[in-house]
């Protein structure tokens, strides 16, 4: 019998922890912030995209206000169409905004900042914003660096 209660009480432990490790992998993980809430989508063409994914934030002054919905290449304009899915709550954004990719930290996933300009239209879902600064490539300042040494 003792046996029997101690068998019972490591499986009920073992299912306790189990439970303890999928409630904090679903906090750590914003998976609330996935859910389909009311969003416009806006689209943003950059030449170069890095290791941007899809489910990127996408934020104005750090503050969190949508995600990367898609990306794709467009083969017409040679370009990364990168559409994005804003909240719409945060309809005050001007036409004029400039869409920039940056980087988290130096190793850290790469999101987009946005940064409103000064235009009086709002942008409108299925809108372009015009204005966008690609992601910057290691690798790329690292060989230009490296060209720029040899030729001194």
């Amino acid at each position: 019998m003792k046996l029997r209660y101690l068998e019972v009480s490591v499986g009920l432990f073992v299912l306790l922890g189990i439970g303890a490790l999928f409630y904090l992998a679903i906090q750590v993980s914003d998976i609330t912030e996935y859910r389909d809430t009311d969003t416009y989508e806006v689209i943003a063409y950059f030449d170069q995209i890095g290791g941007l994914r899809t489910r990127a934030p996408v934020t104005v002054s750090g503050v969190r206000i949508g995600r990367v919905a898609a990306i794709r290449y467009d083969p017409e304009r040679y370009q990364a169409r990168v559409t994005l899915a804003i909240q719409s709550a945060h309809d005050y954004l001007p036409a004029d905004t400039q869409a920039s990719i940056f980087t988290a930290g130096l190793l850290g996933e790469q999101y987009i900042a946005l940064e409103p300009g000064g235009d009086y239209e709002m942008l409108q879902d299925g809108d372009e914003v015009m204005f966008t600064q690609s992601a910057l490539v290691l690798e790329n300042m690292i060989g230009r660096f490296l060209i720029n040494m040899a030729g001194d």
